[in-house]
């Protein structure tokens, strides 16, 4: 059976860029940044003690930068995120949203992928 997912592939064109925003600006941990093979990179990054991993990914011809929408990143506390993500110079436009399962704030990495950080209400 399965028993989680392990990886999630995301589409960049800058490796350095993106490892650089994940780690530096939303606080992942780099997990790796090795060659693997002519010219390519394997940069793999995760918040802090998560099972699941991103792997920054430029080989994939059918994944263009910036395609995918709605990588939901869970927090416990939105409102301390959202004012170290400011701090760090991250733009959120539209703010905190109020939902009745919980609060967000979408974003933008620096190749367009969208990103929901969100606090899932307790009795969602």
């Amino acid at each position: 059976m399965v028993s989680h997912i392990s990886l999630l592939s995301l589409p960049v064109t800058d490796q350095d860029r993106a490892r650089d925003f994940y780690v530096d600006v939303l606080g992942f941990d780099l997990r790796r940044d090795n060659p693997m093979g002519p010219d390519q990179r394997w940069v793999e990054v995760a918040p802090q003690g998560a099972q699941t991993s991103i792997t920054l990914v430029t080989w994939f011809p059918t994944m263009p930068a910036g395609s995918v929408k709605g990588l939901v990143l869970e927090t416990d506390d939105l409102d301390g995120d959202v004012a170290t993500l400011t701090g760090r110079g991250l733009r959120l436009d539209g703010g905190i949203q109020e939902q009745p399962w919980g609060r967000f704030v979408t974003f933008d990495d620096p190749d367009g992928n969208t990103i929901v950080l969100q606090a899932t209400a307790p009795d969602a």
